[in-house]
């Protein structure tokens, strides 16, 4: 079974502290993930200055301002990338971020990361898919508000523009924080597997971690969570956020939930089959047999322990003579 790749999505939850960013990769190691994720962007290339905050990001952090406002707030900035990718290394924790716009891919590219991953709000950015797609790195997509077709066209275009298919992972994803779970359809992941031929994942916006954990038991290959360090913390994310104790206790599940699916074949697991003599029944005397009497219903029994003849082996005994007498419950021999 393929371990399950979990990302630790710290977007901006640092608030644009380098600090609290560092912090954010401490805990993530410690909770035992493959990865954590930032956000490289520049307010100003990200959003126009009459851009309106989300409905959750105004209940987060007031109505007042514009959504660039509040992003400047939370930008890091290239130094900021580079020691944290390096604080990365020394965690031994892949260090990802998400790129906004063309400028920000770049820099990721030159930055050295191993993988890229595509927010849901880019997923119809045609010149951006492009210049992912040639970079040559891994690729995650989020398809969080994209029907199927729009998920169709994304992947072409970054197949298109050199990234091998085998390379891509679709994320089934719902674009609302939290989102409630009624909306999180995790069974779509299923249907992007099957109908794009592509490994899938889950990233979750969700309260707790029981949508994880359910995709893990799906068959996700890479799952996506958010986490903050205090939920209490002021910024658009931190609410829809798990805090460091959840997310390694989320961690933990995912592994257990690894380990429980097993390889599918079915045979007895080393665990259970020193029971199978304990708990499995043999044909033993129901009385008193005495030598040269027919085994028959009337003197026959089915007992514990499983050592003996087994019971399947019923109708080859009935009318056999009994070569020595038997007491009651001793295990017959033929």
């Amino acid at each position: 079974m393929r371990k399950v790749f979990i990302i630790a999505e710290a977007g901006v939850n640092h608030n644009g502290s380098l600090k609290t960013a560092k912090k954010m990769v401490d805990a993530a190691a410690k909770a035992g993930c493959d990865a954590v994720k930032f956000q490289t962007f520049r307010a100003e290339s990200l959003a126009c200055a009459h851009a309106p905050k989300a409905a959750y990001q105004k209940r987060s952090t007031g109505r007042s301002g514009s959504q660039r406002d509040m992003l400047k707030k939370l930008e890091l900035d290239d130094k900021a990338h580079k020691v944290l990718k390096r604080h990365c290394a020394k965690r031994g924790i892949e260090f990802i971020s998400t790129p906004y716009d063309k400028e920000s891919v770049s820099f990721l590219c030159r930055l050295g990361v191993k993988t890229i991953k595509i927010p849901s709000g880019e997923i119809t950015n045609y010149p951006y898919l492009r210049e992912i797609g040639g970079s040559g790195k891994r690729v995650i997509l989020s398809t969080g508000m994209s029907g199927m077709g729009e998920v169709r066209q994304a992947v072409s275009v970054l197949a298109a523009s050199g990234t091998k298919r085998g390379r891509i992972t679709v994320m089934q994803c719902n674009s609302e924080y939290p989102t409630p779970f009624r909306d999180a359809n995790i069974l779509a992941m299923l249907t992007l597997k099957k109908a794009l031929n592509l490994d899938a994942g889950y990233s979750d916006h969700t309260p707790g971690i029981e949508a994880p954990i359910a995709a893990a038991a799906l068959g996700a290959t890479v799952i996506e969570k958010h986490f903050t360090l205090d939920r209490k913390m002021k910024g658009p994310d931190h609410k829809a956020s798990l805090e460091p104790g959840e997310l390694a206790a989320m961690v933990r599940a995912v592994r257990n939930i690894e380990k429980a699916l097993g390889d599918g074949v079915k045979k007895p697991s080393p665990s259970e089959s020193g029971n199978k003599v304990i708990v499995r029944k043999s044909i033993v005397a129901a009385r008193r047999i005495a030598r040269g009497e027919s085994f028959c219903p009337e003197n026959l029994a089915v007992k514990r322990p499983g050592n003996g003849i087994s019971p399947m082996e019923w109708e080859r005994v009935i009318g056999r003579k009994a070569k020595r007498s038997f007491k009651r419950d001793e295990l017959i021999k033929l």
